[in-house]
């Protein structure tokens, strides 16, 4: 089942109470289309670069089954780039340099292979550029999943509407919820989310977990516990990348399986902490996902 991701392919520089790290590989789509990759060969790639992006992980993502033909490289100019620096409880942060290069007038080309992906992954990008995409897609996708963040909910919220009622599932944080909602209470935020276009819902709560939205009905799935936290950057794009690899590869869109694709995001994301950057998602075993997957179920299978 293809896949096609679009977000930010770009360079982090991270500091945690645990360590900090020089210019190293972040970006939605960089996390999103390495996740995805595990779970099927035909992930396809639009994103933009700047020559001085490493061809080693272009190389990495080819090797993975990632189609990097979408892949826009920019001579003579300079990555995205995002520094940051997390505080003691890794739940905030501060920004500490943002500079966009290429990414400042991105215009996202979709090649005539990429066409007829059947799940469209739109990482955290502008509303407008979201909408873009799915406007040159032929034909529609089974299933659009969209990222976005409270940024865009306070510059740019009437193009957030528009590309809201474009989409099959959004993710987004507690506090983003809360925000685009105008609600404290995550139920009733949820259900007047759904009132903007997506069928469902993804709230992200970090450390304590996710929950999945669909009318009434209501999915929670745990974080799990980590003896290390190295740094939470991209564990929320990871966790994408885990849920619409998982739902490409079975080709099950029931609320049902939805709740598995959680649950294999939520596995996914909780290597991604265990690193800096992508460090933690290069060459995962089988075998060491079916153990996290294992943890999860032990962590929350009970009888009465």
């Amino acid at each position: 089942m293809s896949l096609l991701v679009v977000g930010s392919v770009a360079f982090d520089a991270i500091e945690t109470p645990f360590g900090k790290t020089d210019k190293i590989v972040g970006g939605a789509a960089s996390y999103i289309a390495l996740c995805s990759s595990y779970f099927t060969k035909s992930v396809n790639l639009v994103a933009v670069v700047g020559d001085d992006f490493p061809n080693e992980f272009i190389s990495h993502l080819n090797n993975n089954g990632v189609n990097t033909d979408g892949l826009q490289i920019k001579a003579g100019e300079k990555s995205f780039f995002w520094s940051g620096k997390y505080h003691n409880d890794m739940n905030s942060r501060d920004t500490l340099v943002t500079e966009l290069n290429v990414l400042a007038d991105f215009d996202p080309i979709i090649p005539a292979s990429y066409q007829n992906c059947e799940y469209l992954m739109l990482g955290n990008l502008t509303p407008k550029i979201q909408q873009t995409v799915i406007e040159r897609l032929t034909n529609r996708p089974k299933l659009i999943v969209m990222d976005t963040m409270n940024f865009w909910m306070e510059i740019a919220m009437d193009d957030l509407k528009e590309t809201l009622k474009m989409v099959d599932v959004l993710t987004i944080n507690d506090e983003e919820a809360r925000q685009l909602s105008g609600e404290y209470s995550l139920v009733k935020a949820a259900a007047k989310i759904q009132t903007m276009g997506p069928k469902y819902l993804i709230i992200k709560k970090g450390e304590h977990g996710a929950l999945l939205f669909h009318g009434k009905d209501m999915f929670y799935a745990p974080a799990l516990p980590l003896e290390e936290v190295f740094d939470p950057t991209g564990a929320g794009d990871t966790f994408a990348g885990g849920f619409i690899g998982y739902l490409a590869k079975t080709g099950d869109l029931s609320f049902d399986n939805m709740k598995n694709a959680v649950i294999y995001g939520s596995a996914m994301a909780s290597f991604c902490v265990e690193r800096f950057g992508t460090e933690r998602l290069v060459d995962l075993s089988e075998a060491e996902l079916n153990a996290r997957i294992a943890e999860f179920k032990k962590l929350s299978n009970f009888s009465i």
